[in-house]
Order: structure tokens, then sequence, then C-alpha cells
């Protein structure tokens, strides 16, 4: 068949773009450009500032909005139970008109094109907006985990990685476009995700799994290509620091980064056109098997037997890596434990990250270093992310180390970065926004992972959305209830100290290193508490680590390919 195909030319060419445009490696290139576009609410750090000045915010308020945006980030259900439901397009376009929606608002509100909203109304529009976020990892993460289950490690990892790296990629695209203007930064977070999500719409979609020779390698290619992306745009960010650049500089830098971006297209049509030489007629024949009557009335009475509702069977809880029910899972132990160390280290990583852009006004860095404190964040979180989905799947593979072992390790990591804030020294924010983005894309990469392979892929949609709810909440106590009271607290002192009063400011600002201190202490002694907890699910999980837990993935593949024998 592909020979034909190759002696018709213009019959070869049309199925071909038909496959690569339906196949799953364009799929997945369509996906990391999604991902890409879908971290914009790390970005938070670099436009709070205008919303802080131009509405006149105090930092409880803000620390409250940046609450709403974290809930909204990470409180992705709806997302979930949608795709149980509905088609991946429209859980996408959802997505997009949410994302478009609540950012396009805010914008408004900022160059005042609409009247002053109030604060009620601001939670709203950025939760919205970062609600859509789940929509794009729903709708493209899980279908591609599905689509690669033997891989779904290095998928995660590259996944989240490129949502790791989306912070700095808008940085460059808004400083390219708009110029440095924050105001702008908020439209164009607004519109170019959405585009994305409606580009590719028709185009991320569940396949059948079947083994590939080149998969492993694949993803290894795609991981230097991500990883020089990443090092461009830290070489891009520190440059920018300490050089000038025009604006046409501006847009040959992302320019280039942009190209970077697009390499994975290379290797998913290259990809693409080895799957379409191979293709046979058994190969047609394996993909959708035809089954005799019997076979199918057969198949239709053991469905209606072993099928189990998503709520139903809650005490007859199934083996580690099987699939459970939402119930099952969202009522075992496992994710109790996962709850509380998700609570104590994404809540604590998310509330340095919110107040990145006031640590460093409070130790009286300049706005273009605070801009580059949360560039390189994302840079970090973005090796956080790869690190954990390849280096945790090697040490699985080789070793059998449980990948909550490594949850432990993120733990530990951001306490030393929070001690650091505490108590700063010249340049001790550079190396704490390493540390803290770093441990950030470990934990919410291990996250996704270990969910998936604790409680199976049947409702996954459902499952890791649950599972990152704990996120928002340690983020609203440990932000507004802590960090936002205490630095508004230091804050007051400053001015009563200068015989003057919260009415007499319009914007209430700390400056000096006592600002954080004390916040900065308790979020230290958090993840480590968090790191303790994590160690008990360790123990529980080490003997389910030490099996084949991708064997049955594995069956399924070879099952797929008898026919051809």
């Amino acid at each position: 068949m592909a020979d034909s195909m190759v002696k018709n030319p213009s019959f070869g060419l049309c199925n071909f773009t038909l496959q690569f445009l339906r196949g799953r490696w364009f799929m997945m290139f369509a996906s990391f450009l999604i991902m890409a576009g879908a971290g914009a609410t790390y970005l938070f750090g670099v436009y709070s500032k205008v919303i802080k000045s131009t509405l006149g915010y105090d930092q409880s308020t803000l620390n409250l909005l940046g609450t709403c945006k974290d809930l909204g980030a990470n409180v992705g259900v709806l997302s979930g139970l949608l795709a149980e439901v509905t088609p991946t397009w429209f859980v996408l376009l959802v997505g997009s008109v949410m994302n478009f929606a609540g950012y396009f608002l805010i914008w408004l509100a900022v160059t005042k094109k609409i009247a002053t909203p109030k604060v009620w109304q601001m939670c709203i529009y950025i939760c919205i907006g970062a609600n859509s976020q789940n929509f794009a990892n729903t709708g493209s993460l899980v279908t591609c985990v599905k689509n690669f289950p033997e891989s779904r490690g290095m998928m995660l990892g590259l996944m989240k990685g490129f949502v790791g790296l989306s912070g700095a990629i808008f940085t460059q695209l808004y400083l390219a476009i708009y110029g440095n203007d924050s105001k702008s930064l908020i439209l164009l977070i607004g519109w170019l995700p959405a585009l994305l999500s409606i580009l590719f719409i028709f185009n991320i979609r569940e396949m059948k799994s079947s083994r590939h020779p080149n998969e492993v390698r694949v993803f290894y290619q795609n991981l230097v290509i991500s990883i020089s992306l990443a090092l461009l745009l830290m070489g891009l960010t520190i440059s920018q620091k300490y050089l000038k650049f025009s604006h046409n500089a501006y847009v040959a830098c992302t320019t280039i980064v942009c190209v970077v971006l697009f390499l994975p297209c290379i290797i998913a049509i290259r990809e693409e056109f080895y799957t379409w030489k191979l293709q046979t007629p058994c190969r047609i024949i394996v993909e959708n098997p035809p089954l005799p009557m019997s076979e199918i009335v057969e198949l239709d009475k053991k469905q209606e037997k072993n099928e189990v509702g998503c709520f139903s069977n809650i005490c007859n809880k199934p083996k580690r890596g099987e699939d459970y029910t939402i119930l099952q899972a969202l009522l075992s132990v496992d994710m109790l434990i996962l709850f509380v160390a998700t609570f104590c280290g994404l809540g604590c990583s998310l509330t340095a990250v919110d107040n990145l852009g006031q640590i460093g006004e409070s130790l009286g860095y300049p706005s273009h270093t605070i801009s580059t404190f949360v560039s390189l964040v994302s840079i970090w979180n973005y090796f956080g992310r790869v690190f954990s989905g390849f280096v945790s799947e090697k040490l699985l593979l080789k070793w059998k180390v449980p990948r909550t072992l490594m949850m432990t390790f993120a733990l530990i990591l951001p306490s030393i970065g929070d001690l650091l804030i505490a108590f700063p020294f010249p340049a001790s924010v550079y190396v704490a926004s390493l540390l803290i983005g770093f441990s950030f894309g470990i934990q919410l990469t291990l996250l996704f992972i270990i969910i998936s392979e604790l409680f199976g892929l049947k409702y996954y949609s459902t499952l890791f959305n649950c599972g990152q709810l704990a996120s928002p909440i340690g983020s609203y106590v440990l932000n507004v209830k802590i960090v936002g009271k205490l630095y508004d607290k230091e804050a007051l002192k400053q001015l009563a100290s200068k015989g003057m009063t919260r009415s007499m400011v319009k914007e209430l600002v700390c400056i000096g290193k006592q600002c954080y201190r004390n916040s900065f202490i308790i979020l230290a002694c958090v993840n480590a508490f968090g790191a303790l907890v994590s160690l008990i699910l360790v123990w529980r999980t080490k003997d389910y680590y030490n099996t084949d837990i991708y064997k049955r993935f594995r069956d399924e593949m070879e099952a797929n390919e008898d026919g051809c024998s």
C-alpha cells in the first residue's frame, strides 16, 4: 500500500498530509504549543504590580487576587468531569473562551476602558481566566498520556515543562509585540492561548496506542530541543537585564525563540513519514479489527458485567495501578497523603512565586530585575518538570526507585529557598528563585504522574484535577492569611513610624528585610512538614514501585499488533 502511494505522488501526498494532521506525532507537537501558552498564571508576579498601582490595592487585597488566580488554575474538577462526557475539542473550545473572557476583562479594567470593577469582580475575572488552564491541561495533556501510556513520565515531563517555560516565552513575545508594557502583557495572555487551542482543536484526540520503535528516541530528541529553548530563554533573560535592547533586537530574539519552539514539528513529520511507509493492510486491520458477531455479543456481555460507575463501589478498592473509580481514589489514604503534601509543597511555592514582585520591591531591586526573577522561576520551573519526568522514569525503570521518594526531595529544596528570602543577602533572591522554581516544577509533574500510576487512567481527567485542589487551598491559607497579613502589619508599622495612617497613602508598601522574614520562616517549616508526611507515602508504595507497573499497557499494545503475526 505504501509503495502504491509513493508511485502516485498526489494521492500519496494527500494521504500522508491527512495522516500527519491526525497522527500521534503532530498531536504531540500541537500539545506542546498549547502547553506553552497555558502557563500565563506564572506571570502574575510581572503584571500584579500594575494591577496594584492602577486599582489602588493593598498587599492583602493583591494576595487575595493571587489566591483567586491559584484557585482558578488548580480547581479543574469541572474540566475533568466535562472531559468524561464530552469530546476533547469541546473541552478545548470552552477553555479558549474562558481564557479570553477572563484576561480581556482584566485588561479593560487596568486600562480604564471600563468602570473600575469591585474587588470581588476582579477575583472572578482572574479566576475564570486562570481556570482555562485546566481545560488546556485536561484536553491535551490527558489525551497525550492516554496515547503514550508507557512513556507517561517523559510525556508529562515535556508537557509540563513547556508550561513552565511559557512565562519566559510570553515575556519575549510581549517585549517584541508591545514593548515593556505590563498592561499589554495582560492582553497578550488573553488572546494568544485562546488562539492556540482553537487552531489545534480537532488535532487533539485519543487514539489506540501501539508500539513505535523510535518512541523513546523521539522523547529524548524533544527533550534536547526543549532544553535548548530553556537555555536560549535564560541567556536572553540575563542579557536583557544587563544590555539595552532595541525593539528590533527584541523582535529578532523572539523570532529565534519561535523557530526553536517549532522544531518538534520537524520531528513529527519525520516520524509520521516513517510510520506511513510502514503501513500495510495488516496494520490497518489491526487498528480497526473486525470482530465476528459472536465475539461482539460476548464482548458486550462482558463489558455490561464489568462496567462500574465512576462513583460506585467505594469500599472495594482495586490494587494500586488498576482503574479506581473517582470516589475510591478520593477516599483512599494514598490520596489523603498526597493532598497534605501538595497543600504544603505547592501551597508554599505558589505563595513564594506570587510574592516575588513585592519581595524584590521590599529589598530594593529595580523593576527590570524583578521581572528577571519571575522569568528565572519560569525557566527553572521547566527544568524541574523535565527533570522529574525523565530522571524519575530512569530511576524507576533501572533501580525501582519510587517516584514518591523524589516528591520528598522536592519538598526539602524549597525550604532552603524560603530561608534565603527570610534572611536575604546580596543575590540570595536569585538562588531562592532557582530553588523554588525547580522544586515547584518537580512537585507538580510528580503529582500528575503519581496519580496516574496509583489510580489508573480510566478517570484520570477528573482525578488529577481533584488531586491538585490542595494547591489553591494551601495558597489561600499561606498567602492571604499568613504572608499578606504579616506584610501589611510591617507596612503599617513603617507608616506609623512616619506619623502617617493608611488613609494617607494609596498603596501600602513595606520596604526592608523584615517585610517577609517571619512569613517565610513559617513557609520553610510548612515545607519541611510536607516532606515528613510524604515519607509515609514512600513507605506505603515501595512494594508497588518494585513491580513492573507498566506491564498491562505493554500487553495491550502487543495485543493490538497480534493481527500482524
